[in-house]
Order: C-alpha cells, then sequence, then structure tokens
C-alpha cells in the first residue's frame, strides 16, 4: 500500500478515541442493586434515553450498565454523520402508510436539530458544522439512482432539497467525474467521541448511575445480570445495537455489520483547494457498496465504508482493528474521489459494528407484559437515529408507568414493528458475503458499461438482503 512514508495506526478504537483521548473508566457494578429503569448499554441510544428520562422526570432512579466504557462501540467509531437518514421508511410506508412514513421522517429531520440544541443547552464541545449532506453520482446508473432518491425525499415531504448538475456538484466539492448531486440542510459533521463524552457527562450531572466495566450476560423481565451482580428494575431496556448478538438469546436478532473507516492527516491549505468543501457537508454517493466521509475540524478527510462486512458467528472485532486489504480499498476510494490527494498519508484506520435487522427497519419497542425495552438496528443512520429512538423508548416508559400519555413520538410506525430473526449459520455467513460480494460486482459494472439502468446484480443482492 502507498502511504507515502508513513504507517498506519490500526485499531485503538477509532481515531476518533486517538484525537480526544481515551476515558476514565468510571466503577463497574459493585452488587446486587435496584433500579426504576436500568439501560443496558452506554452507547448514544442508552445515554439519550437516560438523559430524556431523568429530564422528564428527574425522581426515577437510572441505571445504565456499560461493558466497556461508554462510546466503545458504534457511537465512538461512527463517521459523525448526524443526518436525517432512517432505515426502514419505504418498508413502514408500505405497512402503515405514506403519511405515517412522512411523519417518521420529518420526526427524523427535526432530529437534526434537537441534537444541536442540546449539545449547545449543554455545553458539549462536539465539533458540530450544520453543512448538510452531499450525495454524488458518478455514473449514469448513479445518476438515475440520485435523481429517483430525490424525487422520494420530495415525496416525504422534503421541501428544502436540492438538486444539482455536474457543475454546481464541483462548486461545493470537486469530486472526479462527478455527474450530479443531491443535498439536504438536514445533516451535520459531529466528532462522534466528542459526543459521547459529552453525553455520558451530560446524565451523570442528572444523576444517573453509570457502571463501565460491566458486562450485562442476559437480559429477562426486571432483571439485567452482570457477573457482578444483578440490577432488578420494573424496565429494562437493551439498547446494545451491533452488541446485541453477544447476550444470550440474541445470537440472530441483529447481525453485527462491519464498516471501517480511515483518516488521513491534516491536508494543506493547497491540497484544500484542489478539493473544495467549504460548506464542510458530509458527503456521500450512490454506489451499491457506497463510501461516506467528512472534513473533519482539524482538516482531515475520515472515509469509510464496508470493508469485510461481517465476521462468522456474529462476532465483532477487537478494538476495531481493520484488515490491510480494507485500509488499501478505503485508500483507493479515497484517491479514485480526489485523485490530486494521491500522495497523502493515511494515518489511522479502524472498524466497528452496526445492527442490521433481517428486513433492514430501525425498531423501538417497550413490551408492556414484561418492562423490556429495545431500540436499534439503525443500519449506519445512528448517529441521528439514536437520539429519535431515545425520546421514543423515554416517552414509551413513562406511558406506561403512568407519568405520560400517548404523544407523536409513541404514535411513529416504528415503534413495536416486529421482525424474524436471522438465519443460522453458516447461511447467515454465505449469504452477507455474496450480498456484498454481488453490490461490489454491480458497481464495478455499471462503471464498464455506463448504462442508465441499475446493474441488475444489485436486484438480486436486494432480494437476498431482504431489501426488495
Amino acid at each position: 500500500m502507498n502511504n507515502s512514508g508513513g504507517s498506519v495506526v490500526n485499531g485503538g478504537i477509532s481515531f476518533w478515541y486517538a484525537d480526544d483521548g481515551l476515558p476514565a473508566r468510571r466503577e463497574p457494578l459493585a452488587g446486587d442493586a435496584s433500579a426504576d429503569v436500568v439501560i443496558v448499554g452506554g452507547g448514544y441510544t442508552g445515554l439519550w434515553t437516560a438523559y430524556y428520562l431523568k429530564k422528564a422526570a428527574p425522581f426515577l432512579r437510572v441505571t445504565v450498565l456499560e461493558q466497556k466504557f461508554c462510546g466503545y462501540g458504534a457511537s465512538g467509531r461512527n463517521g459523525g454523520w448526524l443526518y436525517n437518514g432512517i432505515a426502514g421508511r419505504d418498508r413502514y410506508a408500505k405497512l402503515h402508510g405514506h403519511e405515517a412514513a412522512a411523519r417518521l421522517q420529518r420526526a427524523m429531520n427535526d432530529t437534526v436539530d434537537e441534537v444541536v440544541r442540546v449539545v449547545g443547552d449543554e455545553g458539549i464541545e462536539a465539533d458540530v458544522h450544520k453543512g448538510g449532506v452531499l450525495e454524488v453520482a458518478r455514473t449514469p446508473a448513479q445518476l438515475a439512482r440520485l435523481k429517483a432518491f430525490h424525487a422520494g425525499e420530495l415525496a416525504f415531504g422534503e421541501k428544502d432539497r436540492e438538486l444539482y448538475g455536474a457543475r454546481e456538484t464541483a462548486e461545493r466539492i470537486r469530486v472526479a467525474d462527478a455527474v450530479g448531486s443531491t443535498w439536504t440542510p438536514h445533516g451535520a459533521r459531529v466528532h462522534p467521541v466528542k459526543l459521547v463524552k459529552g453525553l455520558a457527562a451530560a446524565v451523570e450531572a442528572l444523576g444517573v448511575t453509570v457502571h463501565e466495566s460491566t458486562p450485562v450476560t442476559e437480559i429477562r423481565p426486571k432483571h439485567a445480570v452482570t457477573p457482578y451482580g444483578t440490577v432488578r428494575a420494573p424496565y429494562v431496556l437493551r439498547c446494545t445495537e451491533g452488541f446485541t448478538a453477544s447476550l444470550k438469546g440474541q445470537r440472530r436478532t441483529w447481525l453485527p455489520m462491519n464498516s471501517s473507516m480511515i483518516a488521513t492527516e491534516p491536508l494543506t491549505a493547497a491540497q484544500w483547494e484542489s478539493v473544495g468543501w467549504d460548506g464542510r457537508e458530509t458527503l456521500g454517493d450512490m454506489a451499491h457498496a457506497y463510501m461516506y466521509a467528512q472534513r473533519t475540524a482539524d482538516g482531515r478527510i475520515a472515509l469509510g465504508g464496508r470493508g469485510v462486512p461481517y465476521r462468522f458467528g456474529s462476532r465483532t472485532d477487537n478494538d476495531g482493528r481493520t484488515q490491510a486489504a480494507t485500509v488499501e480499498a478505503l485508500r483507493a476510494i479515497l484517491v479514485d474521489f480526489f485523485p490530486a490527494l494521491a500522495g497523502v498519508r493515511v494515518e489511522h484506520a479502524w472498524s466497528g459494528v452496526l445492527g442490521v435487522p433481517r428486513d433492514w427497519c430501525a425498531t423501538v419497542t417497550l413490551d408492556r407484559s414484561s418492562g423490556l425495552g429495545w431500540a436499534g438496528g439503525y443500519v449506519g443512520s445512528g448517529v441521528a437515529t439514536a437520539n429519535l429512538a431515545a425520546r421514543t423508548l423515554s416517552d414509551l416508559v413513562q406511558r406506561d408507568s403512568g407519568q405520560g400519555g400517548r404523544t407523536e413520538l409513541t404514535e411513529l410506525p416504528w415503534v413495536g414493528h416486529k421482525v424474524r430473526r436471522w438465519e443460522p449459520e453458516p447461511l447467515r455467513w454465505l449469504g452477507v458475503q455474496g450480498m456484498y460480494a454481488t453490490y461490489r460486482a454491480a458497481d464495478r459494472r455499471e462503471r464498464e458499461t455506463h448504462g442508465a439502468g441499475s446493474s441488475r446484480l444489485a436486484r438480486a443482492a436486494d432480494w437476498v438482503a431482504g431489501r426488495h
């Protein structure tokens, strides 16, 4: 791999932790305990849920249990895309009607501003820049998908989205071979670790008890079981996203999909001049095996893609370590998008897992008969979705406990959605490996043929994935 004279820091959780430092560990659970609500998982979903519960009902005893430290999982490893995308909207439109799905989309649009508001109110310095989201097309087939995607977003009520041709796209970001793009203002760049650290501090300041280094091995009604003791509570909320498969009985609930990232060295002023990107939009594309990127506050490009999508048996990575071939593939995407950056060093590479339900739909549920709740399955759109899910979960708990009633959030179509489990191994591994190999082959075919229609290979992969 040509890395222009420097070694890549591989793993170490993520670049974001290398940049901001690992947190000091909070104390583990000291023995059996009780609470009104126990939350399993100290990422965005769990912390936001604790935040809104304590804001709404300060008297509640809320305990968060985290297996490593808050933000160890996807919340500390993601691409920093705080945006309005939500997994499963089209399926919810089929199941519940267009207007129900449009309400869900409007709630997601508002969520971006809600996170920015709370970050400001709590004094969290998270490098937030609301530059919107720009998604580019680089082939005729991608352009056709982009126009269809743009029209679809308008149909779900996004009145302020804009469609650009090649020239207008280049005025924003000079991506090689870009033939068009779509931009929404409902997006912001964030520093994921600064956000999760600030959020953890904010919930502690509200009186939430947070125990780290405390893995939960089993969740059952009114019990969260750990090696150090059991926390008993009327409500036990599972907020474990990509790590859900490690819990007893949950191996096939959500698939832990792997996503990998690189971060470059800081670019020079001349290099940024060659790229543009003055608006600091988050950047994505319309490939089937898509990429996502941001311009960081300290002048780097952080860029991600799928890499090795899945590990046999729903295993997760070791502190973010990433295969050399994946690092090389991501660097190739960087240079393909921005040829003038061929000499730029990649300084960090890492990976993380995200939760994928069998039907690719994010969900929020509270089982009123057992007091068990959960939220997740964000399929890579979790930075903002976790906030909406947490507010919804908080409202559901308050309604069930008699502290509140129905709200706009408790009536959204993703509430209580049920989905079948993933296939057993080796079918799960074979299916996911084949799916992403087919998506990559579809992208290659579209680049080679310059046809205006999406490759049939992609439609076959969509069928295997359950996304059709």
